[in-house]
């Protein structure tokens, strides 16, 4: 029985405005590295998050993908490491990591962008979008900030 092979990537167009090769990518994310002390479980889906924006040169949406994917980790990050986080939605983890001072107000606007983003996809009402890598590597990096700050040895 013959089974069809899907094709080898190819680079998607629009990844061309950004970076001439797919060389080019590691200099964009070079920065987004999980330092020591974070928990297994948020460095495997913060260096998951890294390798989705990496390879948006060939699937321009993992961009997107890579945002919502980190949001996994800061939400687990914060559920540890705010007072009384229990099950409360990301939307209240983000204000009462801003009211317990975790957050600055700048990570909880970012943070509360990707959540609004990754809400409307998860319900459809979104679909096929991508965001550039300008937009979308701030978006994981301050992920990669949030985590990194929250996870210190007596925290997480």
């Amino acid at each position: 029985m013959n089974t069809p092979h899907l094709p080898w990537p190819v680079p998607d167009p629009r990844a061309h405005y950004f970076v001439n090769q797919y060389a080019d990518m590691h200099e964009l994310v070079a920065d987004l590295v999980v330092p020591e002390g974070v928990p297994d479980k948020a460095a495997t889906v913060l260096n998951t998050a890294r390798e989705m924006v990496r390879h948006s040169y060939y699937c321009y949406e993992f961009s997107t993908a890579a945002v919502l994917h980190s949001l996994i980790a800061v939400e687990a990050v914060l559920r540890a490491t705010v007072p009384d986080a229990g099950k409360q939605s990301l939307q209240k983890l983000i204000r009462l990591g801003l009211g317990s001072g975790k957050l600055t107000a700048e990570q909880a606007d970012v943070l509360d962008a990707g959540r609004e983003i990754r809400n409307r996809m998860a319900h459809g009402e979104m679909t096929g979008t991508a965001l550039p890598p300008a937009m979308a590597i701030p978006m994981v990096r301050t992920s990669f900030a949030i985590v990194a700050a929250l996870c210190t040895p007596a925290s997480c």
